[in-house]
């Protein structure tokens, strides 16, 4: 089996198979997790969006204009729904050229590819070819062992399937290994391989941890319920309906074409090093996708509009599972089918987080859709807390007010 750089998965984050721990000690990927539930916390009373506050264009321009918290090259803000729109962008995307940052580059979205996945397996459920009680093992035949036969398809869209972690996949130390390994490549099937051993983590559906490995799966099922890779479907159903022509599913191709934003390392020595091509085969289905900030903001109208599923199934995004279920640490579940729930200022949002080295992303909407908000920035460091304090001030901004720009607390 190949090597690779191990995994970690942190809520919100997804991989490209560099470690969660970001060079660090066996703790900090735990401090990032903690980080970015305090930044986007997510209690179950659905609040309203009644109470949004104007959008302020100075304060959201002074928002992405700070780069220094957390250190950053770039970023990009769109703000769409009823309750008014605006757009800004910060930064270069070319540290090379100096080439300022527009509307039309293509990122890195990390695990907002769930949203895409999940909703070509709920279109599926819809067409009676994907049953969300049926066993993995048997719609993945010789995939999983014996022992996990309860786990179901319903149980990984929602992180509740218990699977154990990798095992066997080394970890950089330091941004130099990552670079020495971004070119490994895993097959879908010898990267399942790394997460069945041993006995899962709790009965599926008890507890909720969110794992890419269950969309790692999810992507298997579409390839084998519609005889071709996930990357087809999701442009027959998604892309291309919805005209999103800056959104592609790269496959094995590490390489981001035509105009795109750079994602860069800080290096040991302090300089800084270009990590925008990598292999992305290890994140299939959980992580690889790449978009603009345009086409994710067009993805989330047409999803909460009901453009593309029937409401039944659609119902099963905006539903945590039951308030017994907790995250491992004890706290409230907070992802749904495809999405995860977060309230900040007593303005619940539903959307999605995802994370490269280089690239950081959230997408997010109230349910009536009266205010989307599309966050596309570009951290040169590794993971210690501080890679989510763009998103903090970004949402304060939007449910809170004027002056809210500051209200991440600084270093």
């Amino acid at each position: 089996m190949p090597g690779c750089v191990a995994v970690r998965q942190c809520e919100g984050m997804t991989s490209i198979r560099m470690s969660r721990r970001a060079f660090g000690g066996v703790g900090l990927w735990g401090t990032a997790a903690l980080a970015a539930a305090s930044v986007l916390p997510a209690p179950r009373a659905h609040a309203s969006s009644a109470l949004l506050p104007p959008l302020d264009p100075v304060a959201l321009q002074a928002a992405v204009d700070d780069l220094e918290h957390p250190p950053s090259t770039a970023a990009q803000l769109q703000v769409g729904g009823t309750a008014g729109r605006w757009y800004g962008t910060s930064g270069v995307a070319d540290h090379r050229t100096r080439r300022p940052v527009t509307a039309y580059d293509k990122v890195r979205i990390g695990s907002i590819t769930k949203v895409f996945v999940a909703t070509v397996v709920l279109q599926l459920v819809a067409e009676g070819r994907v049953d969300l009680d049926a066993p993995v093992r048997r719609v993945l035949p010789g995939l999983l062992p014996r022992r996990f036969a309860a786990v179901t398809v319903a149980h990984l869209l929602n992180h509740t399937s218990g699977l154990p972690d990798h095992v066997g996949i080394p970890e950089p130390r330091t941004p130099e290994e990552v670079f020495q390994h971004r070119f490994d490549h895993w097959t879908p099937h010898e990267w399942v391989a790394t997460a069945t051993h041993g006995p899962l983590k709790f009965a599926p559906g008890t507890r909720q941890e969110y794992r890419g490995i269950n969309y790692v799966l999810a992507a298997l099922i579409i390839d084998k319920v519609t005889g071709r890779p996930y990357g087809k479907a999701v442009e027959a159903r998604v892309l291309r309906p919805l005209d999103l022509t800056h959104t592609v599913v790269p496959g094995d191709d590490p390489r981001i074409h035509g105009r795109h934003v750079h994602g860069y390392l800080r290096m040991t020595d302090g300089t800084l090093r270009d990590i925008t091509t990598y292999d992305p085969s290890p994140s299939r289905g959980e992580g690889d996708m790449i978009s603009t900030t345009g086409d994710l903001d067009r993805m989330l109208a047409a999803l909460f509009s009901g453009e593309l599923l029937p409401p039944e199934l659609l119902r099963l995004m905006f539903t945590l599972p039951p308030d017994d279920v907790r995250m491992l640490d004890g706290s409230p579940a907070r992802y749904s089918t495809g999405l995860q729930q977060a309230t900040v200022n007593g303005v619940t949002f539903w959307g999605k987080t995802g994370e490269t080295y280089g690239y950081k992303n959230a997408a997010f909407s109230t349910r009536d859709q009266r205010r989307r908000f599309v966050l596309a920035y570009h951290p040169t460091t590794p993971r210690d807390g501080e890679e989510s304090r763009m998103i903090a001030r970004v949402a304060d901004l939007l449910t809170r007010g004027t002056g809210a720009a500051d209200a991440a607390p600084r270093a």
